[in-house]
């Protein structure tokens, strides 16, 4: 069974995501690949020095990563460069990690920006983890002390809130208390391994 599991900035996706693997879910993180990808001296590293200039690079050789944030998320045509660096490095990978999975595991690929890359539809089922925008500024400026501006300006460079629920088989609303939370992975969990058994 492949699942994508999405959400917006902000949205708890990552607790989400560490809740399914508690529950025993293969879980292939696609920020945590995409980090993996252009790590120090990786070929993916080289070519985003190429594309953007040494000045991406920290003092002990790794990509600045705010440095490159701060280049990409201003100039549209130049976030497409960096993604066609790091995204079929990242599927290569999430292929091989999944490729060594089990026929009765429950994959779960973590993608934040599911909605946004069309890839909805190569997975059997879609969890969203929802929350309202307010929700989510609020909790970038409380959590990660980014300004009003700065928070807002993530939002508008991801999917909208719809976008990402028409994709959804399976919601996870994320207003509540880490308990209420616990408890609705729990069901989803179930929901999709269930279902995942019936398709044999």
């Amino acid at each position: 069974m492949r699942v994508g599991l999405t959400g917006g900035v902000a949205s708890g996706k990552s607790t989400v995501s560490a809740m399914l693997a508690e529950l025993g879910a293969i879980v292939i993180d696609a920020d945590l690949l995409a980090r993996e990808v252009v790590a120090k001296g990786t070929d993916g590293l080289t070519e985003v020095v190429a594309a953007f200039g040494p000045g991406v690079l920290t003092a002990d050789g790794e990509m600045d990563r705010p440095a490159v944030g701060a280049i990409v998320f201003a100039d549209e045509a130049k976030r497409r460069v960096l993604e066609g660096i790091i995204h079929p490095r990242v599927r290569a990978r999430s292929a091989e990690m999944e490729a060594a999975a089990g026929p009765d595991d429950l994959v779960v690929h973590d993608i934040p920006l599911l909605a946004e890359t069309g890839g909805a539809r190569v997975f059997d089922a879609v969890v969203v983890v929802d929350v309202p925008v307010e929700v989510q500024v609020e909790r970038m400026l409380r959590d990660r002390g980014w300004t009003r501006e700065d928070a807002e300006s993530r939002i508008a460079a991801q999917a909208t809130r719809a976008d990402r629920l028409a994709i959804a088989t399976h919601v996870i609303e994320n207003t509540g208390t880490l308990e209420d939370l616990r408890q609705r992975v729990a069901e989803v969990f179930e929901e999709l391994v269930s279902a995942g058994s019936t398709d044999e």
